[in-house]
């Protein structure tokens, strides 16, 4: 990654880090959009795989200081998705919006499980019902959020020639 690329990618990162802190509040939804996860997609496809896990360790670590009753649960979904996602990179990743789509969709689902397992807060039909229903549609928002974004700041990430 050169330092054009760098610097493009960081901005981007920024951009849905501060989205995550002010827009997202203000929808409060059950299936809201997890910014933080598509800067950690976004960035981690771009790294290596150890990069993209201490990425996901530490966006991890910062929202989990916001969440005191599972602390570290966060960071260690975090730190699975960002390998995972930097590892499939290396695998058969694309610049394809259905596939970053895909990588989103999934990434959020197994931050989710992953999450809800560690938190061991839920119990029963609620657990079956946040793993069958709310995280796949928090997912699927989330994905789609991730391809509007994209999208939209795709003129960040376009190298330019002189």
């Amino acid at each position: 990654m050169n330092w054009g690329s760098l610097v493009r990618t960081t901005i981007v990162v920024l951009i849905l880090i501060v989205l995550h802190y002010t827009l997202r509040p203000l929808l409060a939804w059950r299936t809201s959009i997890d910014f933080l996860l598509i800067a950690l997609v976004f960035a981690a496809v771009r790294m290596r795989p150890a990069a993209g896990a201490a990425f996901g360790f530490f966006i991890g670590i910062a929202a989990d200081s916001l969440a005191l009753g599972a602390f570290g649960a966060g960071a260690l979904a975090a730190t699975i998705v960002g390998f995972s996602a930097s590892y499939m990179k290396a695998v058969f990743f694309a610049d394809n919006l259905a596939l970053n789509g895909f990588f989103l969709f999934v990434g959020k689902w197994l931050f989710d499980l992953i999450y809800v397992l560690m938190e061991r807060r839920m119990h029963g039909t609620e657990l079956v019902m946040q793993l069958i229903v709310w995280s796949p549609l928090s997912a699927a928002v989330t994905a789609v959020a991730g391809v509007v974004a994209i999208t939209i700041l795709r003129p960040i990430l376009e190298v330019r020639s002189a």
